[in-house]
């Protein structure tokens, strides 16, 4: 990955939609420039029946940078 993006934690990545419990086949790289460095990428994560919503939703604001398979996001190291 050519920017920095926050590891995503746990052994099992779940959605980001609210509610939704399902495995995320998807990680949205997103950065609000208000607040964040500009490499700097957030890590929202979205199965593939959410996917359209979450990637509209950072969209609108500009907020998103990238969209990536799930597993080629960065994992967090240790517990």
């Amino acid at each position: 990955m050519s920017v920095f993006a926050d590891p995503v934690d746990g052994d099992r990545l779940v959605c980001s939609a609210r509610g939704c419990q399902a495995d995320a086949a998807w990680g949205l790289l997103w950065n609000n420039p208000k607040i964040h460095t500009p490499e700097r990428r957030k890590v929202w994560l979205a199965c593939d029946e959410h996917l359209a919503y979450l990637t509209e939703y950072l969209g609108v604001r500009s907020f998103l940078k990238d969209t990536v398979p799930a597993d080629e996001l960065p994992r967090a190291e240790g517990p």
